[in-house]
């Protein structure tokens, strides 16, 4: 079999060979890359994923037209780690500070680091990342009011229009590049998540105020009649409309590639759907069989297809790898009462996989992963074992950058398999929920950890135990059989890899 660096020489040149004859120099070299990061969809949510009760035609387009991988993985079960992973190629398991972050924490990511969007930029890329940050803002004591660095713009991107933490979270305004969007400096913003600021009235205080009430959490300052996690004041007129997120965001990407058609680019489109409060537009509710939180899936599938229809309107389609995924595995009930559980019927969020968002299961890091670029990618469905932590070395691969030794520390260049030349994947994974979990071929070890086994609030099983768990994923795919007391040597091996991957500080090879 040929080796990775065999197979990486390979890509590119077909790369190469597929461009446009009618293409730039530029374009040749340096396809454009869409990378669509979806919030809290599950394995099981899209049609092409064997979804029946919601239609995801736009998605199961890019399933059909390219390569669907079935072993692949967010870095965590849930989002701040798995971007952090995303856009620095490190696993955030590594740093301090890196779990879901309040919605005024300082930046993790620090400015000058060579991350996807920097390596990028320096290969020619126009860089833009529109949609959900939750990565911090700032360095600490952020004042809402004035320049509103550091941020993306200090770690690689040249333009940004942002939902500043997650939709549940105050601030409730956008964020565009360094200022808040619309705000009137007469009414400045204040924002805590320690106590209340102003008089702006709570979920807690004044539940009669609600359109949408909270079933845990999610009871602090209420904005467009949803009660949020933490407390905001002022900022009225800069303040978001949840029904029109998925237009707003998609309007800016669509924007961005217009405005760059004639130059590679990079944009990181970080949709808020699915995550709560789901509020979808009027235009799409009751348009699945499986109630608002499947609205929403549909929803998601229009910006899909919004961006596909740029890119064939603008004759890009054939220069652009466009790649869709998800930060973690679904969740049904995660604060607030809007039916999401009453009408699941017999839809299947996770898929066949046990657990969801926040578990050490399958169901929290085994998501959907699409590759799509019409003349390149040849349709077929892969095994190949990757993650999202593996696209900074990848797509730098792309675009002819090599990271420095200090770069992406766990990214694996497994382009080839990104573009379905190869089902060859990673040989291990480590991957991160209330435990570390390591993927290597059909088995799975869950180290041990302290916490609770079951989430009530979100009715997830967290996969937490004081003993180890070894699954065999091949033959017990619903991991339902812990096989660590019959095959101690193999937990004594795949422990003492971890512990190897932990201790070095780095699982990517030195190149």
């Amino acid at each position: 079999m040929p080796d990775s660096a065999t197979l990486c020489r390979r890509a590119f040149l077909q790369a190469l060979a597929a461009a446009p004859a009618a293409a730039t120099p530029a374009r040749l070299t340096r396809p454009n890359i869409a990378l669509i990061l979806s919030d809290d969809v599950g394995y099981g949510d899209l049609g092409c994923y064997g979804a029946r009760r919601v239609a995801t035609p736009n998605l199961d387009r890019l399933a059909r037209g390219g390569v669907r991988f079935t072993s692949a993985y967010s870095p965590s079960a849930t989002c701040t780690p798995t971007r952090y992973a995303l856009l620095t190629g490190e696993y955030a398991w590594r740093r301090q500070g890196t779990g879901i972050l309040p919605g005024d924490a300082a930046l993790i990511i620090e400015p000058g680091r060579e991350t996807l969007p920097a390596l990028l930029k320096r290969a020619g890329y126009a860089t833009g990342c529109v949609g959900k940050w939750h990565l911090g803002l700032g360095a600490g004591n952020l004042d809402w009011n004035g320049e509103i660095k550091p941020g993306p713009l200090e770690i690689g991107f040249d333009y940004c229009f942002l939902i500043p933490a997650t939709g549940d979270r105050v601030p409730c305004v956008y964020v565009e590049n360094h200022r808040v969007v619309g705000l009137d400096p007469a009414d400045p913003i204040r924002v805590s998540f320690r106590a209340p600021v102003g008089e702006e009235p709570t979920g807690r205080d004044r539940p009669d105020l609600l359109k949408l009430k909270p079933s845990h959490g999610h009871d602090q300052t209420i904005i467009n009649g949803i009660s949020r996690i933490g407390y905001m004041s002022g900022g009225k007129a800069a303040r978001w409309k949840d029904e029109e997120m998925a237009d707003t965001i998609t309007r800016k990407a669509v924007a961005f590639v217009e405005a760059n058609r004639d130059r590679p680019f990079f944009l990181y489109f970080s949709t808020h759907d699915i995550h709560v409060p789901r509020v979808p537009h009027a235009r799409f509710l009751g348009k699945s069989r499986c109630g608002v939180r499947c609205d929403a899936l549909v929803q998601l599938d229009w910006c899909v297809g919004e961006l596909l229809r740029t890119l064939e309107r603008l004759n890009l389609s054939r220069q652009t790898l466009v790649i869709f995924s998800s930060d973690n595995g679904p969740v049904v009930d995660d604060g607030y009462q809007d039916g999401a559980v009453e009408t699941l019927g017999d839809h299947k969020p996770a898929g066949p996989w046990r657990g969801g968002k926040y578990s050490n299961f399958e169901g929290g890091t085994r998501v959907p992963f699409l590759t799509w670029w019409p003349g390149r990618v040849s349709p077929r469905v892969s095994d190949a074992l990757i993650s999202q932590v593996d696209l900074l070395a990848s797509l730098a691969a792309l675009a002819g950058e090599k990271p420095g030794e200090a770069a992406g520390p766990d990214s694996f260049n497994l382009l080839p398999a990104l573009l379905g030349d190869t089902t060859a994947g990673r040989d291990h994974l480590v991957v991160h929920a209330g435990s570390l979990s390591l993927r290597r071929g059909r088995w799975k070890l869950i180290l041990p950890s302290a916490g609770p086994p079951f989430s009530r609030n979100t009715n997830i099983e967290l996969g937490n135990a004081p003993a180890p768990q070894l699954y065999d994923l091949e033959r017990d795919p619903g991991e339902t059989r812990n096989l660590a007391a019959s095959q101690p040597a193999l937990v004594r091996e795949l422990t003492a890899l971890i512990e190897e991957i932990r201790a070095k500080g780095r699982s990517r090879p030195p190149s």
